[in-house]
């Protein structure tokens, strides 16, 4: 027994000895990513010479599966300690055979080293495809030139772009292959969806709602929870607090003079609305906030009544953000009349429903729809159709597209799809939804609006001390400041010098097609910074906030409007995406019987519900924690872990804060922050 396993062990020992490499390989995930050809796999050393090449099998093993890794024992090749280079060759095995491999990784049995190639792309049948270590260099320094160039000419064959909403930035022609879903995210998806379908359906009645309290009854603890408002749905610090830190908190600015049509002044203005302050005092003082709808004046496509309200808010001694005048059309008028909190209370109630109706529908076109998802499309097909996915930023961006033009192309067909939810559910409808995107986008730069601390400082709102408790500021820019930390640690890694980004065609071109309009080949994305400076002219500057503006706007900005639309949907009188019937054009006593007749029907609410708690499902992993890797150099990895370090910290500080406030604000921590916009 004893010689048996001596024996054992001498074979184990020359087997070990006669390894020369662990090969690795990650197959992509999305479904048809799989392969079952021949694979072969030569490497190149540190002196240029090419090994011959070695076929990738395991006996006894289906291998290259989507999703899988496989393991691979490759002989010990004289002088190839050390890899610099590998090529990947495919045997075709018909039309239908396609293989996309994430990454390939290959350990010396001797060093024990292990060398990266991050791959993220389909490999070519009967041809050889070389990457280098890390895959990440600037064009000017790659080999592989015309390589490259090939590369992207194919991907703007495949990110092909159509305006199909018009007036709008342009979209992918078709779903791209590479787009597809993981098939493990399809399935949660699915199975979350259709848990909220049966849910909602096995309570489903008909009719309208009778009374408040009816609502009530669709709630359970599990798919369909109470939503924390319905205890202070009605209080005026309640309707405040919604300008802040809820689902649409990009549109409160300082006040620093009564717009014209707005029939607000010290005469009218009920006594003690403003404390001790006249209405000039108030606003020399900064105690003023102004909330202006004059973008959805004169709506032309609108299913029914869309207010264009202005509101007037004041900061009192308790810093507490208070309504204090809402006007609900732009020109004043007998039958428009300016409502205040001393009116009636139903009739004031009312009134805050019309506003909130009209923030609803801007908040669903714009904050969410228009400036999140389309314009990081936009700027997704951009970068595909200007950089190879060797170019570094290229690789940066690429975790922050993640499922984006699939749940875009999922969206737009079912949800914002005529007669779908859209249409059904929300009182601007379809049309009326791309009617007030394609107005705000003549208002909107990616420099200013899209770029949070200079929005804060375009809107007034920058200082803690003049509009305090305004969380989405204080966790953005703690937010901002570390993605911009992140992303100009990874910048300076690849460019050393300004000749580095003169001498970068790739991203020369992605800068011109990020704001190039549509009609000369760009995507036409207003305001991308460095354009009004110099028209021929790229700095590195720019390409940091640049890359800064659409990470932010792909992980937190998404997040801050997204994943609170349960929390304030989920109850209809709260934030209501529908009322039927007209706003009030006059300040006589309103009853509990006309809020409600102005409620949607159980039907719609119940449609509300299912997709607005949908909509808030967080289902992929925290910002930092990338679901693909796609840097591995050792600049890029080290800026990783700062930021993920620096993340946990913000969030510890997000923690300990919410813990001394009545109301926490849970939207901006960064374990709930997706790292793209995946729902």
């Amino acid at each position: 027994m004893g010689a048996l396993f001596s024996a054992i062990g001498r074979i184990t020992h020359r087997y070990s000895e006669e390894r020369g490499f662990i090969v690795s390989v990650k197959t992509g995930d999305t479904i048809n990513k799989g392969t079952k050809a021949v694979v072969k796999i030569a490497f190149v050393n540190a002196d240029g010479l090419l090994s011959s090449d070695h076929t990738l099998n395991a006996v006894f093993k289906k291998h290259f599966k989507g999703g899988a890794i496989d393991h691979f024992d490759i002989p010990r090749i004289p002088n190839f300690d050390c890899v610099k280079q590998i090529d990947l060759c495919r045997i075709n095995r018909g039309l239908n055979d396609r293989w996309y491999v994430e990454w390939v990784k290959v350990k010396s049995c001797q060093t024990g080293i292990e060398y990266v190639f991050p791959i993220h792309r389909w490999v070519p049948g009967n041809q050889r495809l070389r990457i280098e270590e890390f895959d990440a260099a600037l064009p000017q320094n790659d080999s592989r030139g015309s390589t490259r160039s090939e590369e992207i000419q194919r991907k703007r064959r495949e990110y092909e772009c159509e305006v199909k909403i018009k007036g709008w930035l342009p979209e992918a022609k078709t779903l791209p292959k590479d787009e597809n879903f993981s098939a493990p995210y399809l399935l949660d998806l699915g199975f979350t969806g259709f848990g909220l379908e049966q849910d909602l359906e096995d309570q489903t009645g008909c009719g309208e709602w009778l009374h408040f309290d009816e609502i009530l009854h669709y709630y359970n603890n599990d798919t369909v929870p109470r939503p924390p408002c319905i205890s202070f749905w009605q209080t005026d610090s309640a309707f405040g607090r919604q300008r802040l830190n809820h689902c649409n908190p990009g549109q409160i600015r300082l006040c620093t003079g009564i717009p014209e049509g707005f029939a607000v002044n010290q005469n009218t203005l009920p006594r003690g609305l403003l404390e001790e302050f006249t209405l000039l005092e108030a606003l020399e003082k900064k105690k003023l906030f102004i909330v202006d709808y004059k973008v959805l004046k004169n709506l032309h496509h609108t299913k029914k009544t869309v207010c264009a309200p202005i509101a007037l808010f004041f900061l009192n001694k308790e810093d507490q953000l208070m309504p204090v005048a809402i006007q609900l059309f732009q020109d004043h008028s007998d039958d428009n009349p300016v409502f205040y909190p001393t009116d009636n209370y139903m009739t004031w109630l009312f009134a805050k429903m019309w506003f909130n109706n009209s923030d609803a529908s801007f908040h669903q076109s714009c904050s969410h729809l228009g400036f999140t998802h389309l314009i990081m499309e936009a700027a997704c097909l951009a970068t595909h159709r200007s950089l190879s996915p060797s170019h570094p930023i290229f690789r940066l961006l690429a975790p922050h597209f993640l499922f984006l033009l699939a749940i875009n192309s999922l969206a737009l067909g079912k949800l914002v799809n005529v007669g779908g939810w859209v249409d059904t559910s929300m009182s601007i409808g379809r049309d009326g939804m791309f009617e007030i995107m394609t107005r705000q986008l003549k208002n909107w730069r990616l420099d200013v609006d899209g770029t949070l601390p200079e929005d804060l400082k375009q809107r007034g709102v920058e200082d803690e001390n003049t509009l305090p408790n305004y969380f989405y500021r204080d966790d953005g820019m703690a937010l901002y400041k570390a993605i911009r930390k992140y992303v100009k640690e990874v910048v300076d890694g690849f460019y050393s010098s300004a000749d580095d980004i003169r001498q970068d065609k790739e991203i020369q071109a992605w800068w011109c097609c990020l704001k190039d309009p549509y009609e000369e080949g760009g995507v036409g994305i207003p305001g991308v910074h460095g354009w009004d400076k110099d028209k021929d002219k790229f700095h590195k500057k720019d390409l940091v906030n640049i890359c800064t503006s659409l990470i932010f706007i792909g992980s937190a900005q998404h997040a801050a409007v997204n994943f609170g639309q349960y929390d304030d949907y989920g109850y209809p009188p709260f934030y209501p995406s529908i009322l039927n019937g007209d706003p009030p054009s006059d300040k006589s006593m309103r009853t509990k019987d006309d809020i409600e007749k102005a409620l949607p029907s159980e039907k719609t609410t119940l449609g509300i519900l299912k997709i607005t708690k949908l909509l808030s499902t967080r289902a992929t992993q925290p910002l930092g924690n990338f679901e693909v890797q796609y840097l591995y150099d050792p600049n890029s990895v080290r800026a990783a872990d700062n930021l993920r370090r620096e993340l946990i910290e913000i969030g510890r500080g997000i923690d300990e804060r919410n813990k001394m406030i009545p109301y926490p604000h849970t939207y901006l921590r960064p374990l709930d922050i997706p790292n793209a916009i995946s729902i």
